[in-house]
């Protein structure tokens, strides 16, 4: 069995990777719509981001991953929080969040998973993604970034490491 799929160009930890990182991924994103909580499903939504930034990983895309991680990771989720934090909701569980007909969006969703998951079968098959040849523009990207760009990048952490600080305490005077 193992033989054959090595003849067929298969790899099999990349598989069985994709498969355990997409398992956790689900069952976050099941958590993050299922929670009471919502500084719990901001940070369930923070795995589901990471996860997409591993599927990334294994696709070759390391700028991608790295993108996913800084912008989505990094700002958005933070903005999630400050936005939770600003508004002055309760903290902790909260009831009457849900929809009264959120059992229609089960077979819906169900529906567009099996539908999607034909589309995709259908049209890739038994592809298997090439190997990249040569360097990435990654490297040059990085170089960039960390030679020339260094000061005004660390510069611009500080000023919003001071905002998020600023608006914390604006917000929490309790």
């Amino acid at each position: 069995m193992i033989a054959l799929l090595a003849a067929n160009d298969v790899n099999v930890a990349q598989n069985v990777a994709f498969g355990i990182i997409a398992a956790v991924m689900i069952f976050a994103a099941l958590c993050v719509v299922t929670t009471k909580n919502v500084v719990y499903a901001a940070l369930w939504l923070a795995v589901v981001l990471g996860g997409m930034a591993a599927q990334y990983i294994l696709a070759t895309a390391e700028f991608v991953a790295a993108s996913q991680i800084l912008v989505y990771i990094g700002a958005v989720m933070v903005l999630f929080l400050f936005g939770i934090m600003l508004t002055r909701a309760q903290i902790g569980r909260e009831q009457g969040l849900n929809n009264k007909g959120y059992l229609l969006g089960i077979p819906v969703a169900a529906a567009l998973l099996g539908l999607l998951g034909w589309a995709i079968i259908d049209v890739y098959g038994d592809d298997v993604l090439a190997d990249p040849a040569g360097p990435t523009p990654t490297q040059a990207l990085s170089d960039s970034f960390l030679s020339t760009y260094l000061f005004p990048f660390l510069a611009l952490s500080f000023i919003l490491l001071a905002a998020a600080i600023g608006a914390i305490v604006l917000a929490r005077k309790d």
